[in-house]
């Protein structure tokens, strides 16, 4: 997880009706995130040949007033998979911005690879994890990052589709070195060019759980 300050003027654009940017000490931030799914189902259906892949994306923060209180949530600019079945099916029950690329990880010794191809450029981010493991203090910028529950698409018609995502608190190792190589006009926009240029304000490595992601329902 990559994390990069950023002006939130610049997110207005891609904030979901309902909801509003969730500040971290007065400052907003985008991530971005390479992950491994693993033994992946659908409906608790595996789906041959779609279990195990890679998924880069660049994400923001956003909470929405619910009658519980404050749903803490992200939103997805773009999300890179290697399988064009994986997209579209994402893109159709979500409408989340999925494209599909070649992609590789490698996760060799400590230092954690994730690449993609665009056109003939291979782009990658990389980060070197230290010391060991453990559970995001509370009110530090690792918890804000990790701890967001709920998953927020903006829909074609001006709705918003709200769905839950469960998983266990995350360990977390810190981040000795990182290394970015984007095609960032290309995939983002050219208004992301200057705050991923820039280096990154944190940097941290989740040792990541099973995760279950709920059915989405439209908020009214």
């Amino acid at each position: 997880m990559l994390n990069y300050e950023t002006d939130s003027n610049l997110l207005e654009p891609y904030l979901p009706a309902g909801t509003e940017i969730d500040f971290f000490h007065g400052k907003t931030y985008v991530s971005l995130v390479g992950f491994l799914f693993l033994d992946t189902r659908v409906k608790g259906i595996p789906i041959p040949f779609h279990r195990d892949f890679e998924e880069v994306n660049l994400r923001f923060y956003v909470r929405r007033k619910a009658e519980e209180g404050w749903r803490r949530g992200v939103v997805f600019i773009k999300e890179i998979v290697p399988r064009r079945a994986i997209a579209w099916a994402a893109r159709t029950f979500y409408n989340e911005n999925y494209i599909a690329l070649p992609m590789r990880h490698s996760t060799a010794q400590r230092e954690l690879v994730y690449s993609w191809r665009i056109h003939n450029d291979w782009n990658y981010i990389k980060a070197r994890r230290s010391g060991e493991p453990a559970l995001a203090v509370p009110g530090t910028q690792e918890e804000f990052i990790t701890e967001h529950y709920w998953g927020y698409a903006a829909q074609p018609s001006g709705a918003t589709v709200e769905y839950r995502v469960g998983h266990v608190p995350w360990r977390i190792w810190q981040v000795e070195q990182t290394a970015v190589h984007l095609s960032t006009s290309e995939l983002y926009g050219p208004e992301f060019a200057a705050p991923l240029s820039e280096k990154p304000a944190s940097a941290f490595v989740a040792e990541g759980s099973p995760v279950t992601v709920y059915s989405g329902r439209a908020l009214r």
